[in-house]
C-alpha cells in the first residue's frame, strides 16, 4: 500500500518544509521575468526597426508618455498614483503604436509591432488588479516623437523605467520580491 506513495510523501514532506505558502507561484504583476520578455521583445522591435529597407512607415508625429522618472517624487506619490499615470502611459503607447501600424507595410515589422499592443494590453491587464475600478485616467505628461524608432526607444524606456518602478514596488509584490 505504501509503495506507491513515495512520491506523495516526499511532495508533502517538501510542501511543510517550505511552510506551503510559499510554495505557489509568483503572481504575474510580481513576476518580473513577464516584464523582461515584454522588454526583450520591443527592444526586438527596435533591431526589426533599424533592419527595414522598405515599408517601414512615414515620418508621423506620436504623442507617447515621458520616460524621465524624478526618483524624489515618485517614491513621495503613493502606488494607486503611479498605477494611473503608468496605465495613462501604457495607454497613449497602445494608440502611438496602432497609429504606427497602419502606415507599416513590411510584414515583419507589422508583426512586431501588433505583438507590442499585445503585450502592453497584457500589461493594463496585469496592472489592473492594482487599480480600483473607479481609477480616471492620469494627466500624464507626454511628449511629441517624429519617427518610429523613437516611438519603439520611448516604449522600452518606459518598460524599463516607469513600468519596472511600479511592479517592483507593489504592496502585492512585497512578499514575494523580498
Amino acid at each position: 500500500v505504501f509503495q506507491g506513495c513515495g512520491g506523495l510523501v516526499s511532495v508533502l514532506i517538501v510542501f511543510v518544509w517550505l511552510g506551503g505558502n510559499q510554495v505557489s507561484p509568483l503572481r504575474p504583476i510580481c513576476d518580473l521575468r513577464v516584464l523582461e520578455h515584454f522588454i526583450r521583445e520591443a527592444q526586438d522591435s527596435e533591431v526589426i526597426m533599424r533592419g527595414c529597407r522598405g515599408g517601414c512607415g512615414a515620418m508621423k508625429s506620436y504623442f507617447v508618455p515621458l520616460t524621465s522618472v524624478d526618483f524624489a517624487f515618485w517614491e513621495h506619490i503613493d502606488v494607486h498614483e503611479q498605477a494611473v499615470e503608468v496605465q495613462t502611459g501604457l495607454s497613449l503607447l497602445v494608440q502611438a503604436l496602432s497609429t504606427a501600424m497602419k502606415a507599416v507595410s513590411n510584414s515583419r515589422l507589422a508583426s512586431a509591432l501588433d505583438n507590442n499592443i499585445s503585450n502592453i494590453h497584457s500589461l493594463s491587464q496585469i496592472l489592473s488588479t492594482v487599480l480600483p475600478d473607479d481609477s480616471a485616467p492620469a494627466s500624464t505628461q507626454s511628449q511629441e516623437v517624429s519617427s518610429l524608432p523613437e516611438l519603439l526607444q520611448v516604449q522600452s524606456s518606459f518598460l524599463r523605467g516607469k513600468v519596472r518602478l511600479l511592479l517592483s514596488a507593489a504592496p502585492a509584490c512585497q512578499r514575494q520580491n523580498s
